[in-house]
């Protein structure tokens, strides 16, 4: 019998499908969209060239058309998964708050008025969050159905100051409350394989971040791409990225430090193929997932197991 509450099949975790099916009752997908924005980290406000991982802010998974363009294929893609679902506007690449107002508007209204489109989850760093931003916000909460997305990706600034995420851990949690004072649905995002993080490092950054109750997160392999600072450490043999076997138990025991209500909305991740130098054994998502599952289930663990 699975111990774990939030499921109906034989998963150990909360999974966005599990989320989407008891709120909405029928399929939900994500519409991933460009909304042109840049990033603080790119354009010399806070630093240039990105994050040592990045390549550019998933744009791969995105076409540079119009809004509007982009909705009407996203949506044709999705439904041809199933004919009756609708989408959440996914504003996915580079910093989705990092504009005036007016423009975020402009881009977020057009998203959320789009026939199928039933909600809305954008982007960001917790550093692009400023009042005006946040007030706005606070509105689309009022009117939809929002996540608020912030890449994290570690509670150790020393590992972030190494692949120059630009703001302290500080930094972050004053804008997550400032979120949850509105009671805006955030999503976490953390990354396993970061240079220099250890095992020990990974699980107390779930166990951190566990403990601030997020209304979802998404566990990200590091994935090394051609063309990006992490390529160079990796070719030069000093960023060893984990096996396989070593990623599903640390993601098994990060789990375990979940509250048992937080959404996983993935527990694994898409690198580009034709940049991907590794891990290669990640293009295999199958088998990464069946591997949770079985280990899970050879542990007795479930999420939240250890939360407390």
């Amino acid at each position: 019998m699975n111990p774990f509450l939030f499921s109906d099949d034989n998963k150990r975790y909360h999974t966005l499908y599990y989320h989407n099916q008891h709120k909405f009752h029928h399929r939900i997908f994500k519409a991933v969209l460009n909304g042109g924005f840049t990033c603080p980290n790119l354009d010399g406000s806070k630093g240039i060239g990105g994050c040592a991982f990045c390549d550019g802010g998933s744009g791969a998974f995105t076409k540079a058309l119009p809004l509007d363009q982009q909705l009407t294929l996203e949506l044709s893609r999705i439904r041809k998964q199933d004919p009756h679902a609708e989408g959440i506007a996914y504003f996915q690449v580079h910093t989705n708050t990092y504009a005036p107002v007016s423009k975020l508007k402009e881009r977020f209204e057009t998203a959320i008025q789009f026939p199928g489109i039933i909600g809305i989850s954008i982007g960001t760093r917790p550093d692009c969050l400023p009042d005006d931003v946040l007030a706005y916000l606070d509105d689309l909460n009022q009117r939809t159905y929002l996540t608020v997305e912030l890449g994290i990706q570690t509670v150790h600034d020393p590992t972030a100051q190494a692949f120059n995420r630009g703001y302290d851990f500080s930094v972050f949690l004053a804008s997550y409350a400032e979120l949850q004072k509105r009671n805006i649905r955030t999503c976490l995002h953390i990354i396993n394989g970061l240079y220099r993080e250890n095992f020990t490092d990974m699980l107390h950054t779930a166990e951190i971040l566990g403990q601030l109750r997020p209304q979802a997160v998404k566990i990200q392999l590091l994935h090394i791409l051609q063309d990006t600072h992490y390529a160079e450490l990796y070719q030069s043999g000093k960023l060893i990225p984990m096996t396989q076997e070593d990623y599903i138990f640390t993601v098994v025991k990060q789990l375990e430090l979940f509250a048992p209500e937080t959404v996983i909305e993935r527990v694994t991740g898409d690198g580009e193929k034709t940049k991907l130098l590794a891990p290669l054994w990640s293009m295999d998502k199958i088998r990464t997932l069946g591997g949770i599952d079985k280990l899970q289930s050879t542990l007795d663990t479930w999420q939240g197991k250890h939360f407390s």
